[in-house]
């Protein structure tokens, strides 16, 4: 028998975080998440996502004769809908045991949720913003991801299309050597668009030097990620901003960023990656203490394999070749670092202009992630 809870207490939403840590316990590929990440996300006092009513959502539970099954979350991101024109709801963080009556009562749940709150449709995985896990694994179920992606079972997608939801985007991601070395014709190329337009490529040395810049790299990232045909993307507000600063810009290492400043020290591109953190997460077990933090603190100060993370040209610069002084820089990085491996963030196969710079370099494809969507009403 299979019943549905929705989350109302602290208990409840403890089990739902904590869920996928019994059903892939002893996996060797999952990366768990940090559990008060986790907390902080779901939680409507802290994520400033829910400020002023721009989203909302609703956590659900389904047990399976009286046993914990599965969940989803049930998320509405009104500022998206004001700006795509729309009428749609979203899912994210879905986990379930591989029984199509438990995960059909999930998705039933949520589709019922966004009926009742006047939503045309419901798509995902999806969270509140794009620095939260989104899509699907399709591909790649072989390899460790980054922490930044999401890996799931294989069998979850299967389920998802049995219960009539279909492709909307996929997102790709390669594996590449980071040492290859830079080619002479680049370098003068690069020389000649730096000088042109009276840039800065700038790799810091101090995380201090970097964060005077943070404010000015995520407003870019808002106005080069609002034009660049991101699916979904709504831009981030002020205190938005101030809350991924302050959970990402700790495990960023300054040698592994690059910023691109014009002549008035604004920021018009940047490429930001770190080093892999996936086997310390896992190692971690979803807590930094007593002794998770020791893990992570080891594979920030001693690396050899890094995953981009973010990466844009303000709309302003674009068609300018600026990609390809930080690309460079960061590359020279590498190798001055003894970085070996490299994998990508996760871009629509759709953008061909960001897919096709993988292809001046030795790749191998790791991981296809999908979105996906029905239609309710």
């Amino acid at each position: 028998m299979i019943s549905i809870k929705e989350v109302k207490t602290h208990k409840e939403l403890k089990k739902f975080i904590e869920f996928p840590f019994e059903l892939y316990k002893g996996h060797p590929l999952w990366v768990p998440p940090l559990l008060m990440d986790e907390k902080k996300t779901l939680s409507k006092h802290s994520n400033p996502s829910f400020d002023d009513g721009a989203c909302e959502s609703a956590y659900f539970l389904a047990y399976k004769d009286d046993k914990l099954a599965g969940r989803i979350a049930g998320i509405i991101n009104h500022r998206a809908n004001e700006k795509y024109n729309d009428k749609l709801a979203r899912f994210g963080w879905i986990d379930f045991i591989d029984d199509d009556e438990v995960s059909g009562a999930l998705l039933k749940a949520v589709e019922e949720w966004s009926k009742n709150k006047g939503m045309d449709g419901v798509q995902g995985p999806m969270g509140f913003t794009d620095f939260d896990h989104q899509g699907m694994l399709v591909e790649g179920f072989d390899h460790v991801p980054p922490i930044i992606s999401p890996y799931n079972f294989p069998y979850y997608a299967g389920h998802l299309e049995k219960y009539g939801y279909k492709k909307v985007v996929d997102w790709l991601q390669y594996r590449f050597n980071a040492s290859q070395p830079v080619p002479e014709k680049v370098e003068r190329i690069n020389k000649l668009i730096a000088e042109k337009y009276k840039l800065k490529v700038c790799i810091f040395n101090k995380r201090k030097e970097l964060l005077v810049h943070a404010h000015k790299l995520f407003n870019t990232i808002n106005d080069a990620f609002d034009k660049g045909g991101i699916y979904g993307f709504v831009k981030m507000t002020t205190r938005q901003i101030d809350y991924y600063i302050k959970a990402y810009l700790p495990f960023v290492r300054p040698e592994l960023a690059c910023f691109i400043l014009d002549e008035n020290d604004e920021v018009v591109g940047f490429g930001l990656s770190m080093p892999t953190l996936s086997h310390a997460f896992r190692k971690a077990k979803g807590k930094l203490f007593p002794f998770g933090f020791i893990h992570i603190l080891r594979a920030l100060r001693k690396y050899s394999e890094i995953d981009l993370y973010f990466n844009g040209v303000h709309p302003d610069w674009q068609n300018k070749g600026i990609h390809s002084l930080y690309y460079v820089a960061m590359n020279k990085s590498y190798i001055q670092h003894n970085v070996k491996i490299a994998i990508s963030s996760s871009q629509l196969e759709t953008n061909t202009n960001a897919v096709g710079i993988w292809d001046n370099y030795e790749k191998e494809f790791l991981f296809r992630t999908r979105c996906f969507i029905k239609e309710i009403n």
